[in-house]
């Protein structure tokens, strides 16, 4: 019996030379990865560069948010003095942006949900190949997502089916755009088809597989189109002033976009609006960019592979 057991358990110094053998391997990642983060000289000097253009307007807008307008007109390029916040609450109460922002909230929310979801349950049987010509159907998508947006058909197409200035005719017409479908077929790809077969014997629905299995592996790939969208959506100006004709429908570009008519020469209060209309994509973006790079990383490195393909490490696994 002691045999036996001796046999069994792996010696103390073959456990401790795994354990050591193990840190070496996460020691060597960890300088590599370091490695991989310094900056040369020239490198750092073009990301300041890069840096400096993109954050100097951001940041010069900012400060004359808080400036007032007699000091604006003194010193347009100086530090606020005093700072106030006054131009924040006249922007607030000028341009309604309480009620805005909520129409904002929901024309951003409320498609993105929709078309994720959609496309999901769209890019699902089509990465498996469970159409008979999936890859002639996913050419299709992927070359219609390239065409430009006929602004003037949708419009006569709003007003026949009364979808024209109302609220839920916007959501209906801005909730059925598949940007992201392509990217969902290629993420979808790198998950194993043994969930597909386990889910199945244990007497799982579709619908409650795609929620309960699919949706939460693609969790990088849903944050970083789920951003991608809510920001083209936040951003939408062209859109509501063609199909929203009430103000109470408006939406926060909307409102900013009447800032340049009455009030052209109040650039502070305009750089107040302007920070209060792009602080929630800011937000939205903190809260979400760790998942970016991972679902765009998923993404491309399974895009490679035919529609239907079986990944490389499942189709090398024997079946039983």
């Amino acid at each position: 019996m002691s045999a036996q057991t001796t046999s069994v358990r792996p010696p103390d110094d073959t456990a401790r030379r795994a354990a050591i053998q193990a840190a070496d391997r996460a020691s060597i990642r960890r300088h590599r990865i370091l490695r991989g983060l310094r900056l040369s000289g020239a490198q750092l000097f073009c990301f300041v560069v890069s840096a400096g253009f993109f954050a100097l307007p951001l940041v010069y807008l900012t400060i004359q948010a808080f400036k007032p307008y007699t000091e604006f007109l003194q010193n347009p390029t100086g530090m606020p003095h005093p700072w106030t916040l006054q131009n924040f609450s006249d922007a607030w109460s000028q341009g309604d942006f309480g009620h805005q922002l909520l129409n904002s909230l929901l024309y951003a929310v409320v498609p993105n949900v929709i078309t994720l979801t959609l496309g999901v349950f769209l890019a699902f049987p089509i990465s498996r190949g469970w159409f008979k010509h999936s890859n002639a159907l996913y050419a299709f998508f992927v070359f219609s997502g390239f065409l430009p947006a006929g602004l003037i058909p949708l419009f006569v197409e709003a007003q026949k089916l009364g979808l024209y200035n109302s609220r839920i005719g916007y959501l209906v017409l801005t909730s059925l755009a598949g940007a992201g479908f392509f990217f969902f077929v290629g993420y979808i790809k790198s998950i194993p088809r043994e969930l597909d077969e386990a889910a199945a014997m244990d007497g799982c629905g579709y619908v409650r597989f795609i929620f309960t299995i699919i949706i939460p592996q693609m969790k990088p790939a849903l944050a970083t189109f789920g951003v991608f969208g809510f920001v083209a959506s936040w951003n939408n100006l062209i859109l509501p002033l063609v199909m929203l004709n009430d103000s109470n429908l408006w939406p926060v570009t909307r409102g900013l976009f009447s800032f340049f008519g009455q009030y052209t020469l109040q650039w502070p209060l305009i750089a107040a609006a302007t920070v209060i209309v792009a602080a929630p994509i800011l937000v939205v973006f903190i809260l979400l960019q760790r998942y970016m790079v991972e679902g765009v990383a998923g993404g491309a490195t399974a895009g490679a592979q035919g529609v239907g393909q079986t990944p490389a490490a499942t189709a090398a696994t024997p079946a039983e």
